[in-house]
């Protein structure tokens, strides 16, 4: 079974679907993404927009997942251009991993003391911190604490 992403006009995912291996083959069983692609327009129109996703992240870095973005001419996966799949970024200072096509920020992630973990301490990102002072952006924040039991 072969999956394959509708992107909208901003290269946004909007649907993914599981064609079969027959509908995206030539008569030698050979896999060609272009006849997976006709034969999602032959579906949905041919206006439609389709790109092959692989559930097994063999292409395109992620699974297409719905609101995820089709990019081209990423830096990343270890090569100077690749086209992928990814979720959404999570916040305006953030780029795309070189090794991985992931979201990262710009400044790493403090690591927790073996203390802070055990108490239930976390970090989040802050983007208003890290415009202020681009060395920071983590926010240490205090575990909640349990509610009281009243009698």
């Amino acid at each position: 079974m072969a999956h394959f992403a509708q992107l909208n006009s901003d290269n946004v995912v909007t649907r993914v679907i599981v064609v079969s291996n027959k509908d995206t083959s030539t008569s030698d069983e050979i896999e060609i993404e272009n006849i997976g692609i006709s034969f999602c327009q032959s579906l949905y129109g041919n206006e439609t927009n389709w790109k092959q996703t692989s559930y097994n992240r063999n292409i395109r870095g992620n699974y297409a997942g719905i609101g995820y973005t089709y990019m081209e001419n990423v830096a990343t996966l270890g090569v100077g251009s690749t086209d992928i799949f990814i979720d959404e970024q999570p916040h305006p200072s953030w780029s795309i991993d070189p090794i991985e096509p992931i979201w990262c920020p710009p400044v790493p992630e403090p690591i927790l003391t073996d203390e802070q973990e055990e108490a239930g301490f976390d970090y989040y990102w802050d983007e208003s911190v890290y415009q202020a002072d681009n060395t920071k952006g983590w926010i240490i924040v205090e575990p909640e604490e349990e509610p009281s039991e009243e009698p």
